[in-house]
């Protein structure tokens, strides 16, 4: 583990100073300290990859392409700040048998470290809902084992106020029938993200995501008999 891989407090302040003068001319005379900052993120991110690599399958071959660009695209948005305020980036898992993906968020007050399922499309959210229905024993055993609870405490997500199309209101399985979005979060102090330590901690979280991931893995890979759909 490289612990010598440390996020330093300048790269959070400079998010900071972005936020209160987030216009291009600012950015511009500020350039110079934007890329040295950006590359401590870039490290940061190519060192977890590595480390994440030895785990999983990612299709992310860099710790600089995984980091997302600062600059907004503000063509659909009410809100004209050129810039964003955070330092994001994911790692997207390899082939159709590994689902779900990787994200994180930097940002002081407000770090986070996120897998899941953000728009899962029709087919893939009736499939999901179709083996909730069937046993959703399974699923709840992830979502209540120690480490789940430690690291993300509960399954988050956006979720419908009554009950999907085809379930009955009462059905055992409602709680989970409800969700639309199926996200896990891991949120970190800006005292944890400055640490020496942080690259293991932020490692730990993705880690502790894959029995979630594994999950909707076998599940969204097979029909509701098991059988390979790939």
């Amino acid at each position: 583990m490289e612990n010598q891989i440390i996020i330093p407090k300048s790269s959070l302040e400079f998010l900071c100073q972005l936020k209160e003068n987030n216009n291009k001319p600012w950015f511009d005379a500020h350039k110079p300290e934007y890329l040295i900052e950006l590359n401590h993120i870039e490290t940061f991110a190519g060192a977890l990859l590595h480390e994440l690599s030895k785990t999983d399958v990612l299709e992310t071959s860099s710790g600089k392409k995984s980091v997302y660009r600062i600059y907004r695209d503000i063509r659909f948005s009410k809100d004209k700040t050129p810039f964003k305020t955070f330092w994001g980036g994911s790692f997207t898992r390899a082939t159709a048998a590994r689902r779900g993906g990787y994200y994180f968020h930097l940002e002081k007050g407000n770090s986070f470290f996120a897998g899941g399922f953000w728009g899962p499309n029709a087919e893939d959210l009736k499939r999901i809902r179709a083996e909730f229905a069937r046993d959703p024993e399974t699923f709840q055993e992830i979502l209540n084992a120690k480490s789940f609870i430690s690291n993300f405490g509960t399954l988050q997500g956006e979720q419908l106020k009554t009950k999907p199309k085809g379930f009955e209101v009462d059905h055992p399985a409602i709680d989970l029938l409800r969700f639309k979005q199926f996200l896990v979060i891991k949120r970190f102090s800006d005292e944890e993200v400055l640490s020496p330590l942080f690259l293991e901690q932020a490692l730990d979280a993705f880690k502790n995501m894959r029995p979630f991931f594994d999950y909707m893995s076998e599940v969204l890979t097979t029909d509701i008999n098991g059988a390979s759909v790939l």
